[in-house]
């Protein structure tokens, strides 16, 4: 009975270490993938940054054309303060429901943990 318990722990044992093994080569090979498409993401970020910058100063040409320089600049950084603000506070909203513990994984964990400390439960 003794040996039987022995080699169903080593079992326990392999089993929670090639399942760790496992989630180590699923966390890098999504690591590796996530670095890739962040890289387009910023990419794309950029673009856009000039696009709207480009698009700022045609706004700003355009205005200047109908009232002063100075006031058509004024206004399109008024309207991109703006656009700040509510995506600024979007954000925030957003960021509070944010939880930082993997809750399902602890959960799973404890069932583990529980389960190989009473395995005939």
């Amino acid at each position: 009975m003794g040996e039987l318990l022995s080699q169903v722990t080593s079992d326990v044992q392999t089993l929670f270490r090639q399942e760790v093994e496992l989630a180590k080569t699923e966390v890098r090979q999504e690591a590796t993938k996530a670095g890739k498409a962040a890289g387009m993401y910023g990419g794309a970020g950029f673009a856009g940054y000039m696009t709207l910058l480009f698009l700022s100063l045609a706004a700003v040409l355009g205005l200047a054309n109908v009232i002063d320089g100075g006031w058509a600049a004024l206004i399109v950084t008024a309207v991109w303060a703006v656009v700040a603000a509510v995506l600024y506070a979007r954000g925030r909203a957003r960021m509070r429901t944010v939880s930082p513990t993997p809750e399902k994984t602890v959960e799973t964990m404890k069932e583990n943990a529980q389960w190989a400390r009473h395995p005939t439960r």
